[in-house]
């Protein structure tokens, strides 16, 4: 393991899926952590899983990671920074701007905070939760501002790194407009997607595939804490919902008599304009890389996807991605698999010869 950048102790406010999971990284790497949390029962639950110790009289960390509900991150930062005047103070927030802005109300000093924004997480909340792993690999924005200096930032660009997770610099502008594309209105449509199903026959859910359950996965998120980060960054949602409300009155439109002349024309060059956007998202280690994907089909017996990886790895084929769907009533699994183009043939003709069905 590589020397830790952070010298500690950190302290840490808040000990849900995201506390808890920066104290069990740290603590992995051996930097004293302290943990408060305003549920004693979260608190004892964190300390036993070994994510750190209870604040003491007397602690003067280096660092303080809040990590509290929206609506209460300004007035816990505040109050950090008030009560330990040495430390440097970050939150996770999903939104940059308004505990900015409420801390400049205030009159805090905010020469001593930096707010940040890890993008992980999972859809089950509290310490349970926790994973030591749950930000390598994952980008981490620090959203500066000029009230502070890099030299005094530093520390918590020494977490982000040491939690193994890339860090990534953006404005607090910056950053709220960009979550409100890719993960605020996401939210909103597989809520608004998954509404729909309430009222369905239970006909209908029985063939719902992978696709619903892939635009509809995120619907399960709390609707407490998201009607906190969708009111703090209302704004850029609006402005992205109303061209999305844009696409889909010409979606309509084109539906309405697919008969009529343009229209089938125009529901193609929606469906390409799809194309292109998923085109740009950045696939494995950051790349803008297109990957092939081959299905292969797996009995629902222990152990079978398991040997169906370590195939692949004897074969010398890096995976990309793998998806995993079954298919109601029957004793069978699909594993979509995501490889390199240039290896999709070799891979398939190597699998089939080992006993493995592949689908299409």
């Amino acid at each position: 393991m590589a020397e830790s950048r952070l010298v500690g102790p950190v302290r840490i406010v808040g000990v849900g899926l995201l506390g808890t999971s920066v104290g069990l990284g740290l603590r992995g790497r051996k930097i004293e952590t302290i943990l408060a949390d305003a549920s004693p029962t979260n608190l004892r639950i964190a300390i036993d899983y070994g994510a750190g110790r209870a604040a003491q009289p007397g602690d003067q960390p280096q660092l303080i990671v809040v990590c509290v509900p929206p609506d209460v991150t300004a007035e816990i930062v505040a109050r950090e920074l008030e009560a330990y005047p040495g430390a440097i103070v970050t939150d996770v927030a999903s939104v940059k701007l308004a505990p900015l802005a409420e801390l400049r109300e205030r009159g805090a000093d905010i020469s001593r905070y930096i707010g940040s924004h890890p993008l992980a997480g999972r859809e089950k909340g509290g310490p349970l939760s926790g994973r030591a792993d749950l930000f390598i690999g994952r980008p981490w924005v620090v959203a500066a501002h000029d009230a502070i200096s890099y030299q005094q930032a530093g520390a918590i660009d020494d977490l982000i790194l040491d939690l193994g997770a890339i860090l990534v610099e953006m404005t607090p502008e910056e950053h709220d407009l960009g979550v409100a594309l890719v993960s605020h209105v996401p939210q909103v449509i597989s809520s608004l997607m998954a509404r729909r199903l309430t009222g369905a026959a239970h006909a209908s859910l029985n063939l719902a595939g992978q696709g619903l359950r892939d635009v509809t996965r995120v619907a399960a998120s709390d609707p407490d804490l998201w009607v906190q980060i969708l009111s703090a960054n209302a704004a850029p949602v609006r402005d992205v919902l109303l061209a999305y409300r844009d696409d889909l009155d010409r979606f309509i439109d084109a539906l309405e008599d697919p008969a009529a002349p343009g229209a089938q024309r125009q529901v193609a060059e929606e469906l390409a304009g799809g194309n292109a956007g998923v085109a740009r998202l950045p696939g494995k280690h950051g790349q803008d890389r297109r990957f092939s994907s081959m299905v292969v089909m797996v009995n629902d017996q222990p152990g079978q996807i398991a040997r169906l990886l370590n195939d692949i790895g004897e074969l010398g084929v890096n995976l990309e991605d793998l998806r995993l769907e079954h298919s109601p009533g029957a004793q069978i699994g699909l594993a979509e698999i995501s490889v390199l183009p240039g290896v999709v043939a070799r891979l398939t003709e190597e699998l089939a010869a080992r006993g493995w069905r592949i689908a299409g």
